[in-house]
């Protein structure tokens, strides 16, 4: 409403001057206070386009997000104005509270982000924690944190390499003990192969994840540019770090969207619906959230639900 009376900042003027009666016109004080106030919200509507849109974000963008919001909280809580130092000082106060830890899920996604590496959260970091001190103790967090992970990865992926070769092994045995009287045959191919194998299971000097973060920054070619593509496209490079990726980057900063909780929470939760679990709920609003998305239906509005309900009834 504020970015569209804005456009009619001059209308409102001359209709001033032409209407005697009209005096609601606002001074040049308040369009300012306008534009100050629409500055500060803009950060707060594309945030709210990414983390809370219809189609779910990968979490690398998070962190960007986050990082522009509190940027502008803490240039509008310095401001000369006295307007704007009120509104922006309660909102720093509550983002303070709410961000001051370190959020190791957007930090790592970050990272993972083959644009930006480690680059994001060296950039991001000083602007949200300030002190130098606490700064560089979460970026350790953040880098001990992704160590500890890809190794939880590794050791997944042995045992599941370890348990496949077991029922490789159990089933050869078996086929052998029904054929007692052949003797296996060993070829010279199978010789090479069990060489092969062998030297593949010493693990490399370098682990995936450090020749990841060793090369350099990846740079997209067009604007349109997904993650989970990437990586997948790089999957065979790096198995383990891949599946990692794909892990953490599928995950939503929000169970639904913004507009979703609060339009169709009043529908959902009618009184014939009041003694649903939590789960229940969950599922009957992302699932009309998704139908109406994927088929691309329209929710009808309260006035035309009013008239249909009124033409049935007569």
């Amino acid at each position: 409403m504020l970015s569209t009376a804005l456009n009619f900042k001059i209308a409102f003027a001359s209709y001033k001057e032409r209407e005697p009666h009209y005096a609601y016109a606002p001074s040049l004080e308040e369009w300012d206070k306008v534009e100050k106030v629409c500055k500060l919200l803009e950060v707060f509507n594309r945030a709210t386009h990414v983390i809370s849109g219809s189609e779910y974000p990968t979490a690398n963008l998070y962190l960007s997000e986050v990082w522009k919001v509190k940027e502008i909280l803490d240039m509008e809580n310095e401001d000369e104005d006295l307007f704007m130092r009120e509104m922006a000082s309660p909102m720093k106060l509550k983002f303070d509270k709410y961000w001051g830890g370190c959020n190791m899920l957007m930090a790592i996604a970050s990272v993972l982000d083959p644009r930006c590496k480690f680059h994001m959260v060296r950039i991001c970091f000083p602007k949200i924690y300030k002190s130098k001190e606490v700064v560089d103790e979460n970026i350790k967090k953040v880098k001990h944190s992704l160590e500890e992970l890809y190794d939880e990865y590794v050791a997944i992926s042995l045992t599941e390499s370890s348990s496949s070769s077991s029922a490789i092994n159990l089933d050869n045995s078996n086929q052998s003990s029904s054929q007692v009287n052949i003797a296996p045959i060993r070829t010279g191919f199978d010789e090479i192969m069990s060489i092969i194998q062998e030297n593949e299971a010493i693990p490399p000097i370098k682990s995936e994840l450090q020749d990841y973060l060793d090369e350099g920054i990846y740079i997209p070619k067009s604007s349109s540019f997904c993650a989970l593509d990437w990586w997948r496209n790089n999957s065979m490079k790096s198995k383990i770090l891949s599946k990692m990726a794909a892990d953490i980057l599928v995950i939503p900063i929000s169970t639904v969207t913004s507009e979703s909780t609060f339009s169709a929470g009043g529908r959902v939760i009618d009184e014939f619906r009041s003694k649903l679990n939590e789960e229940s709920v969950e599922a009957l609003i992302c699932g009309g959230d998704w139908f109406r998305h994927k088929y691309n239906v329209k929710k009808k509005l309260k006035v035309e639900k009013e008239e249909i309900y009124i033409t049935l009834k007569i």
